[in-house]
């Protein structure tokens, strides 16, 4: 039985997009099947925007939409419509041409101040998800530093027991909301997608350096954890 994440790579991003479409199709459909709504956490960033136009492009019938429920993993403090929003990325390349109910879009309150939109999305998961809030599939990227959702390095938010968190970026807009350690390691499948030679180091040492709160992305070493990576994400990598 695997006990750590496993790593698979793809020749192009868009077959890393296409096999992660895929993916949540398929937790999806087993989710659905197993008689309970399919609780999906989404991310910002590029490699995740290809994965939400191919969503898009697949049609009405290609998820069980209206026993979706969707979250998002982290935001920034912007309002919903700013082009650094993670929910307005969703919104523009997948969720605005979905017929997914709107009560089933549950975007991070971050017009709230951040401890405040923090403590009330915690209480919509709980709502939504029961206790403890347990999401099917939560989909991660990571940063160049080895952030991943808003957990940069060294960050109190990685030693937070609560289930989402106000945290501060180093790079403006500084204030978010994330889902902290706990809150991920409680979802049955964490997909983890990155792509791009600028990722290279990063993924090198979110997965063979020793875990550390210096690389967030280190700390998922669970099973149910995969990352999707392509050929130049994962150029560095001893072990493939």
């Amino acid at each position: 039985m695997r006990t750590g994440p496993a790593v698979r790579v793809f020749p192009t991003p868009r077959d890393l997009a296409e096999e992660a479409a895929r993916s949540v199709r398929g937790v999806a459909a087993q989710a659905v099947a197993q008689g309970n709504r399919f609780g999906l956490a989404l991310s910002g960033g590029r490699t995740p925007q290809d994965l939400y136009a191919l969503l898009a492009e697949a049609g009405a019938r290609a998820l069980p939409y209206h026993h979706m429920e969707i979250f998002w993993s982290d935001e920034r403090a912007v309002p919903p419509d700013h082009p650094q929003s993670n929910y307005a990325l969703a919104w523009r390349a997948w969720l605005s041409r979905a017929p997914l109910p709107a009560a089933h879009v549950h975007r991070i309150p971050v017009e709230a101040d951040p401890q405040q939109a923090a403590a009330r999305y915690e209480a919509e998961l709980r709502r939504v998800l029961g206790d403890p809030p347990r999401l099917d599939l939560v989909l991660l990227g990571v940063g160049r530093d080895g952030h991943t959702a808003s957990l940069f390095p060294g960050s109190p938010a990685l030693f937070d027991d609560r289930l989402v968190a106000a945290t501060t970026a180093p790079e403006p807009p500084q204030g978010r909301v994330t889902f902290t350690l706990r809150m991920i390691r409680l979802a049955s499948r964490v997909l983890v997608l990155a792509s791009g030679s600028h990722k290279a180091r990063a993924v090198r040492r979110a997965l063979e350096d020793e875990p550390s709160t210096a690389v967030p992305a280190s700390l998922l070493r669970w099973p149910q954890v995969c990352w999707f990576l392509d050929e130049a994400a994962a150029a560095k990598l001893a072990r493939r």
